[in-house]
């Protein structure tokens, strides 16, 4: 409970900091900013992990390691959505830090509301640990089929049924989610692109909860990993938004770790691969992919 209460007052600071101090007002996200705060960010869930090994051991170093690689590596794939998303919606630089920290903290909220429920689960019918290794291999099919595949927002629905059924205005000078035109309530882009935000990372959040309870059946584990993860999604995006069209065989790689960790739920019965070596594996193909991908896509190749 203690290193629960201390985690919490962490993330609980370092957000009040972020918003309230760093990012009081409104402005561009420089390179340099974004890098900084992605090293924070990394520092501080290393750091962290470092002292669960020393509180728990390395077991649950282990799992929390290969929980949080597993969602750092699903990020790269929100960063895409981010980006579709800012640029459907025309959101100026300066406002998307805004939408993306409320954003985070939806995600927090689902993240800890699939993972109590995952475990609720997990702990009365066990057989489900295979139909999310299931789910997991099926994912990560669909997901290398779909490659190559033009993404637009143009004909979404949930986008077409948002701005069809919501009072939206274009005015986004405010850099509010709402505003008051003739005294009648209007929402702003910085509003729909928040909401659609929220929508796809409930698709996202099913992924990567499925995924991490193949590495731990610890929720407080599991949880610990993805929040400090996904307390980094916001400075990495700033990072590798103007570099996403670099990462093509990015997705080959999350296709094949996710089929990986699918297999490995599905047959943990017949033969149950050490920790450390199914960590290694998918460190190795990601980073490979990602390797791969900036040697292919090279100015001059």
């Amino acid at each position: 409970m203690t290193l629960l209460i201390v985690f919490l007052a962490i993330v609980f600071i370092m957000l009040a900091l972020d918003l309230g101090v760093f990012h009081r007002k409104a402005h561009e996200v420089s390179l340099r900013e974004a890098w900084t705060w992605t090293f924070v960010w990394i520092g501080l869930a290393v750091a962290f992990g470092g002292w669960l090994f020393y509180v728990q051991g390395s077991d649950a170093a282990i799992e929390y390691t290969s929980v949080y690689f597993i969602e750092k590596a699903l990020a790269i794939d929100n960063v895409f959505v981010f980006s579709l998303v800012f640029a459907y919606f025309a959101i100026p630089l300066k406002y998307q830090h805004k939408v993306l920290f409320w954003g985070i903290l939806g995600a927090i909220l689902f993240r800890v509301i699939f993972i109590v429920a995952g475990v609720s689960l997990l702990d009365n019918f066990a057989w489900v640990y295979y139909i999310f290794g299931a789910f997991l291999v099926y994912t990560g099919y669909m997901m290398f089929k779909n490659i190559g595949q033009e993404t637009s927002l143009e004909e979404n629905k949930t986008v077409r049924w948002l701005e069809k059924r919501l009072p939206i205005t274009q005015d986004i000078s405010s850099g509010k989610f709402t505003q008051r035109i003739n005294g009648k309530l209007f929402f702003t882009p910085l509003l729909i692109a928040l909401i659609f935000i929220e929508i796809s990372d409930i698709v996202f959040a099913v992924d990567s909860v499925a995924a991490s309870f193949a590495y731990s059946r610890d929720p407080f584990i599991i949880f610990y990993a993805n929040i400090m993860a996904i307390l980094g999604l916001r400075s990495l995006y700033f990072v590798l938004a103007n570099l996403i069209d670099r990462f093509y065989y990015l997705k080959h790689g999350l296709s094949f770790m996710l089929v990986f960790i699918g297999a490995k739920m599905i047959l943990g019965d017949v033969y149950k691969m050490p920790l450390w070596m199914s960590l290694g594996t998918i460190v190795l193909v990601i980073l490979i992919s990602v390797f791969y991908s900036f040697y292919k896509t090279k100015p001059g190749k």
